[in-house]
């Protein structure tokens, strides 16, 4: 098994026991496998691979930071950006136009990371119904969530449980109108107090339209990283943290923790070990692993790339990486 791993200096390569930088860029967010194409978004735009993630050519968006990359069944791609923004590429990721509707938004102007002073609004996580790609939903940090049921053309926006600080964002694959989204702590204004309900993992049955809370008693609460199964019984996992700010570098290490949910996201159970209960490294890279269902790739700040069975087995594919942002098995 070949895995690409986008790390806050670029793309790796790791096979068996080796590991090597294919692509020295910043904070590869995003990394997506296309017919015959890998795509890796960074922090100096889009960058587009033919020959398995070996050699690549950029292709546009170097104003932008690339969040998230997903595939349409029409054969359109779609781009999540900081400045918040939506692009859409009709030629395998050769070429991007701003999907305008989005950044006109009424309120996209007020969409931003909290910090001092102030960063961009973030549109971190991407939906495209395979069932039908005109329905789309963004995920925006700080903003909510963007729902489109004509392709990008109009609009409307929810906020789960209040909450505007949207991370990563899933759709079941067989009921296309039941998501996930996982949240933090940030406000227009700052970060909320980090008391329950205010972060944590929400569920829609609707398409989005209305959201419950799916976190009543799990800490820590600040949950990033998310990806749902595309294999039955479609789990769901996500890693949270105590903080928005929790770090490898923390006294203690970030005190992060890996869950899953076998159920929708009614009950769920720690995929930690007991040398990860808690993690001193935070989780960012995290996607279904191939081998088996229920198994995941998990990268962390502090440089490593593990893959974790259903069973909570740990076992590390490689160490002394930059941090770990994103993750992705090599099609066959």
């Amino acid at each position: 098994m070949t895995i690409l791993a986008g790390t806050g200096q670029g793309v790796w390569s790791i096979s068996g026991t080796r590991a090597e930088a294919v692509l020295e860029t910043l904070e590869v967010r995003a990394i997506c496998a296309l017919p015959g194409a890998i795509l890796a978004g960074s922090k100096a735009g889009m960058f587009h691979s033919l020959d398995g993630g070996r050699s690549w050519t950029h292709r546009g968006l170097g104003d932008r930071q690339v969040w998230h990359i997903v595939p349409a069944l029409d054969g359109s791609v779609y781009a999540a950006t900081q400045p918040a923004g939506l692009f859409r590429s009709t030629d395998g990721g050769s070429s991007w136009s701003s999907v305008e509707a989005f950044e006109s938004f009424p309120g996209a102007g007020n969409w931003c990371v909290p910090l001092d002073p102030p960063l961009p609004g973030r549109a971190r996580a991407v939906v495209v119904d395979p069932a039908d790609p005109r329905r789309l939903w963004v995920g925006v940090e700080v903003g909510g969530v963007m729902r489109s049921t004509d392709g990008g053309g109009s609009w409307q926006l929810t906020r789960p449980g209040g909450n505007p600080d949207i991370h990563m964002l899933v759709q079941h694959p067989e009921r296309v109108d039941e998501l996930y989204v996982s949240t933090g702590y940030g406000r227009a204004d700052g970060v909320a107090p980090m008391v329950e309900g205010n972060a944590g993992m929400f569920r829609s049955t609707d398409g989005g339209r209305t959201w419950s809370y799916a976190w009543q008693g799990i800490t820590p609460r600040y949950t990033r990283p998310l990806c749902i199964d595309p294999r039955p019984p479609h789990v769901l996992t996500v890693g949270s943290a105590p903080s928005p700010f929790s770090s490898c570098t923390d006294a203690g290490g970030a005190q992060a923790m890996l869950f899953r949910s076998d159920d929708a996201g009614a009950n769920w159970r720690s995929l930690c070990d007991a040398a990860h209960t808690p993690s001193a490294g935070n989780f960012h890279g995290l996607a279904p692993a191939p081998d088996a269902a229920g198994s995941v790739l998990v990268g962390t700040d502090s440089g490593e790339l593990w893959q974790v069975s259903a069973a909570a087995e740990w076992s590390q594919l490689a160490c002394d990486l930059p941090p770990v942002f994103s993750v992705m098995a090599v099609p066959a």
